[in-house]
């Protein structure tokens, strides 16, 4: 059973974190997004893992349903519970960071007035130093593509 689980937390995480560039949600569809042109000043690699609460929810629930099942009086089964979903709550908080620790890149990128931005993002691109670049979007959710011409 508890392989059940954490497998089905396994998919659910990796699910969450499958987007890329050529992702968008139905939200996004209509809306303006601003464009600017730069130009790549420097890529290093960077970590990033997601917070979403998921793992911790689900260790919290999990554990505490595992923690009743101790046996003896409601008392024990209670104190088991609480116990359980602490317990549960942490170790799914952790193995979500481990799951979802992911690389990216962050991109200084001169913009054509001069400004210089960072944007951390995924590479399928292949984006390089001095490359010329499109920043679409706002200065709160930015990304970067190679410029087409």
């Amino acid at each position: 059973m508890r392989k059940i689980i954490f497998a089905g937390l396994c998919a659910l995480f990796l699910w969450s974190c499958a987007s890329g560039p050529n992702d968008y949600t139905y939200q996004d569809m209509g809306q303006a997004a601003a464009v600017r042109q730069g130009t790549v000043l420097s890529i290093r690699p960077v970590k990033v893992s997601s917070q979403s609460g998921v793992g911790q929810i689900g260790g919290a629930v999990a554990g505490g349903a595992l923690g009743s099942m101790i046996g003896g009086n409601t008392a024990v089964n209670i104190v088991g519970a609480v116990g359980g979903a602490i317990l549960g709550g942490f170790f799914g908080n952790e193995t979500e960071k481990v799951i979802t620790k992911d690389t990216a890149y962050e991109f200084m990128v001169r913009q054509t007035n001069g400004q210089v931005i960072s944007v951390i993002q995924k590479n399928p691109e292949g984006i390089q130093v001095g490359d010329e670049v499109l920043l679409v979007g706002s200065m709160k959710d930015m990304r970067i593509q190679k410029m087409s011409y």
